[in-house]
């Protein structure tokens, strides 16, 4: 009987974890791993953080180690694009001209950053960060620069602000809403936030966007729709990505905000399978939803993996993330798109508290600032891991019991 071979399109967090859980799980067969970037899979959290800051090395955001991939007979293809997939034909076409078989195709290719449209754009000196090779213009730009711009305030746009005044560098930081992470976390939460951040410097300029960004060669400066110009060495722009959906969606697969993917991850082509980034998957909690933080990159890769294998479990993760934003700890559990009540348990202005998202009396969503936990994974332990089984269960809970601290 011919092996049984896996082949895994997009060498991220996702792709990379779903080949360790193959392995994990026992598969004996061929495993391939196929990347564009030239990159060993790494972690991209530390990007806006400990990486930016040049606090921690390049090797130690690996997924895993340079040698494991050998040692667990996975076969690596990295700096080389998938340009087609056959479902039909069960075939993978790659840049140069390989045409490589699969019995079951992963395809875990993330997303990209948005085009940044305003004029000025190609400028010297403008950023986008995404990549690995991103971060390392971004700080070697760092090493000169005394005043930076950053472009909206969403996950990447407030860390990156934090990491660069902890370097020393002067920001203002330009937000379309009134506060930042405005449509994950609340006005209320986001008020917060705002207080934190303008207590470390950042010039804050809210309910406003940019313009161009202006400069001979080089950006010198940023003009905002509202008139304001402010002078600047540099720019990192925080606008968000788009999901890789091009390649499947050519071979036929239905896609809508990213690749559609059922409970287990299966597309709707035969035996073809997708995570992380660019799903949009069904999930038994919250719908349908995409998520483009790193713990559903490996808890779905891994669930993937075990699909992939014949495992009938959907992939039911409820939802969370971590964001690390000078000496604060921000963690969130769930998934809220609106909520008509938002009760606090501890006070927001000490700047240690719980806050529960709830619509018609069930908890849809939990924020926690500074309460501790895993600092990674809010549902492994802590207060918030005690959140989960409320959002699971679904069930009406008196406000008065959630606030009490």
């Amino acid at each position: 009987m011919a092996r049984q071979r896996i082949v895994i399109v997009g060498a991220s967090l996702a792709g990379a974890t779903a080949a360790a859980t193959l392995r994990d799980e026992g598969f004996d067969g061929d495993i391939r791993l196929i990347g564009a970037e030239a990159q060993l899979p790494y972690n991209r959290p530390p990007l806006s953080k400990g990486y930016l800051r040049q606090q921690e090395r390049f090797e130690d955001q690996l997924v895993k180690p340079a040698g494991y991939y050998a040692e667990q007979r996975i076969q690596l293809t990295l700096g080389v694009r998938a340009t087609a997939v056959f479902a039909k034909q069960k075939l993978v076409d790659l840049e140069g001209g390989e045409r490589v078989a699969y019995d079951r195709l992963l395809v875990t290719t993330g997303g990209r950053n948005r085009t940044l449209s305003v004029p000025g754009a190609t400028l010297e000196g403008v950023f986008q960060l995404r990549t690995v090779a991103d971060c390392d213009r971004i700080r070697a730009a760092t090493r000169r620069a005394r005043r930076a711009v950053v472009m909206g305030l969403g996950f990447i746009g407030s860390e990156v602000s934090a990491s660069l005044r902890q370097l020393g560098i002067e920001v203002t930081a330009v937000e379309g809403a009134r506060v930042p992470l405005a449509r994950v976390v609340g006005e209320e939460v986001g008020q917060v936030l705002t207080a934190i951040h303008r207590e470390k410097g950042v010039e804050l300029v809210l309910e406003d966007s940019v313009s161009a960004f202006e400069g001979s060669g080089r950006v010198e400066r940023v003009r905002t729709k509202k008139g304001r110009v402010l002078e600047c060495d540099m720019v990192v722009a925080g606008i968000g990505i788009v999901p890789n959906i091009e390649l499947l969606a050519a071979a036929g697969a239905r896609v809508d905000n990213g690749v559609l993917v059922d409970e287990r991850c299966r597309t709707s082509l035969p035996d073809v399978f997708a995570a992380g980034d660019v799903t949009n998957h069904l999930h038994p909690i919250f719908g349908r939803l995409r998520v483009e933080h790193w713990n559903n990159g490996y808890q779905q890769g891994r669930a993937a993996a075990r699909s992939l294998l014949g495992d009938e479990r959907p992939y039911d993760y409820v939802h969370s993330f971590w964001s690390d934003q000078y000496e604060h700890s921000l963690q969130y559990v769930g998934f809220a798109t609106s909520w008509d009540r938002l009760v606090f348990r501890g006070r927001p202005e000490s700047r240690s508290f719980l806050g529960f998202y709830l619509e018609d009396g069930i908890v849809r969503a939990v924020v926690g600032l500074n309460r501790g936990g895993d600092p990674e994974d809010p549902t492994v332990d802590g207060e918030l891991k005690a959140a989960v089984s409320l959002i699971r269960d679904r069930v009406p809970v008196d406000p008065a019991t959630l606030s009490a601290d």
